[in-house]
């Protein structure tokens, strides 16, 4: 009788052992294994500020942001991420976005000129009123509304890859 009684002791001081653990890993874990959002992930590390022109930015993630009015000039932002980011008025001078993913941006007078927009995924987003003299376009996804709405403001040519604006947009 000792004895199962012994062994009953013993498994329940195991149950109660390993339910702590559990409990523990768990709330210990779920802070430290959650997933931050897209919006938030790597807005600690950026530090944003007014003048972020010539800048290694590549492969970030500006996810819902906004960006209105940063100077983003000369920037390396290739294979960066800007989906539904506001850029209004932002300065992307000579900045290189090529395989950039900017999907539902907002780029309302923006200063895209001479920008390298090489394989850049653009759908959805706006370019009322940017200014896009000498950008390149090639190999961009657009829509053709977007493509009738660029190829009516469109002149110049890329200083970097010798492109003509008209010419990358399918003019």
């Amino acid at each position: 009788m000792t004895k199962s009684l012994s062994i009953f002791v013993r498994v329940q001081k195991l149950l109660i052992a390993s339910s702590v653990f559990c409990l523990l890993t768990f709330f210990i874990s779920s802070e430290a294994f959650a997933k931050r959002p897209p919006e938030i992930r790597n807005q600690e590390e950026l530090q944003i500020k007014q003048d972020m022109s010539g800048l290694d930015l590549s492969g970030n993630e500006f996810v819902k942001f906004d960006l209105s009015g940063i100077n983003f000039s000369q920037s390396n932002l290739a294979g960066a991420v800007f989906n539904n980011s506001k850029l209004v008025g932002a300065d992307l001078n000579g900045a290189d976005l090529s395989d950039a993913l900017a999907y539902a941006s907002d780029f309302d007078k923006a200063d895209l000129r001479d920008v390298n927009f090489n394989g850049a995924l653009l759908m959805e987003s706006n370019f009322q009123n940017s200014d896009i003299e000498g950008a390149d376009f090639t190999d961009a996804v657009i829509s053709r509304i977007q493509q009738k709405q660029l190829c009516s403001i469109a002149d110049g040519t890329n200083p970097s890859t010798g492109v003509e604006t008209k010419y990358s947009l399918g003019c």
